[in-house]
């Protein structure tokens, strides 16, 4: 009996991403009270506007804000399934993250990513640097969260020679420069 045929589940290569597309991740996520305090208090923020109901209602937006470091990791989880899962070698840095309002308990996340450039490195073969434009709305449209996420992403044949001499115990599977910790690009 031969064994059934295995798909598994990954983002894209290197060179399957596409410039300038639109990605559109779903689905969205609608964040709870409980996940706001959760992410709140497991990170020790203890700033009122995410956890005080009563002091909140008195500030500008009138109730408890969805705290942004919450915001931006889902933005950037959401992504994960479509574009980097099993497919990233690191997440090189982020830049340019705002958050031009705020989002509230209740309101579903959506995100969309853009690829905006994308290089092979010129030190490290079968790999190359993406960046992404990633952007987070609320159930209106209105944009909640952006942000500029660089990456350093296989492409799908160093991978998959990659994996072939693991299998053979030939691979090292490491991802360091000429010093242990150090990248270079």
């Amino acid at each position: 009996m031969t064994s059934p045929r295995v798909i598994e589940q990954r983002g894209l290569y290197f060179d399957e991403l596409e410039l300038d597309v639109v990605y559109a991740h779903r689905p969205g996520r609608t964040v709870t009270e409980a996940d706001n305090v959760l992410f709140t208090t497991l990170t020790m923020n203890t700033q009122a506007l995410h956890l005080d109901a009563a002091w909140s209602a008195a500030q500008p937006f009138g109730q408890r804000l969805v705290n942004s470091m919450f915001t931006l990791s889902t933005v950037v989880g959401q992504s994960v399934s479509q574009l980097t899962q099993g497919t990233i070698i690191a997440q090189l840095g982020l830049t340019d993250v705002s958050f031009p309002h705020p989002l509230y308990h209740g309101d579903t996340l959506y995100t969309e990513t853009v690829i905006t450039e994308k290089r092979l490195s010129k030190s490290r073969p079968g790999q190359g640097v993406v960046t992404m434009q990633h952007t987070g709305r609320n159930q209106d449209g209105t944009v909640v969260a952006l942000a500029t996420r660089s990456c350093l992403m296989w492409t799908r044949a160093a991978h998959a020679g990659l994996a072939t001499e693991v299998q053979q115990g030939r691979g090292q599977g490491s991802v360091h420069g000429a010093e242990k910790g150090t990248m270079s690009l």
